[in-house]
């Protein structure tokens, strides 16, 4: 018995010995996550307004992002309808897509009125898709341009739309709030 414990011991002491300290943690990965609606030009345009979109929300295989228009100049704007949006692919070309005004799985339309935004103020509109994938190839956009009303200045959003096959965007009116 006495040899085993002798023997245990002088493992012990053995291992004990070693003093190498363990290697260093690897420092934590950091990979940059673009910010979902950068704006190009940033900054408020010459119309006094400026156009940004929040993340895209998805449910059952629809998608949605919300835009956020914001008199960013000094006097009141008044808007009736729809922005006017274009879907780009990635080098930033026109896509062949209908845009339709109305309501979808992902938003109720308001509906067309006048809606005046004070300097500070905002108004939202919801564009929409379905990632809807039957004949054909699957789409994707990868930027939508943005003008507050009809020949206004384009504001450029990046943001990644898979169409599926459904070639379609639909869009609320402005409005102050969404509905439910």
């Amino acid at each position: 018995m006495l040899g085993k414990l002798g023997l245990l011991g002088g493992m012990l002491l053995v291992v004990a010995g070693c003093t190498a300290s363990p290697p260093p943690a690897p420092a934590p990965l950091t990979v940059p996550t673009p910010e979902p609606g950068l704006v190009e030009p940033a900054g408020c345009l010459d119309t006094g307004v400026t156009v940004k979109s929040g993340p895209v929300e998805a449910a059952l295989g629809h998608r949605a992002i919300v835009l956020t228009l914001t008199n960013c100049g000094q006097a009141p704007r008044t808007l009736t309808g729809y922005p006017e949006v274009r879907l780009l692919d990635k080098e930033k070309r026109p896509m062949n897509v209908s845009i339709e005004h109305g309501g979808s799985y992902m938003a109720i339309d308001p509906g067309v009125s006048p809606q005046t935004v004070q300097p500070g103020g905002t108004l939202l509109s919801v564009v929409s898709w379905s990632n809807t994938v039957t004949v054909g190839s699957p789409e994707a956009g990868a930027y939508v341009t943005v003008a507050a009303a009809k020949g206004d200045p384009e504001q450029r959003i990046t943001v990644d739309t898979d169409l599926g096959t459904t070639g379609k965007l639909t869009l609320t009116a402005w409005n102050p709030k969404l509905k439910n």
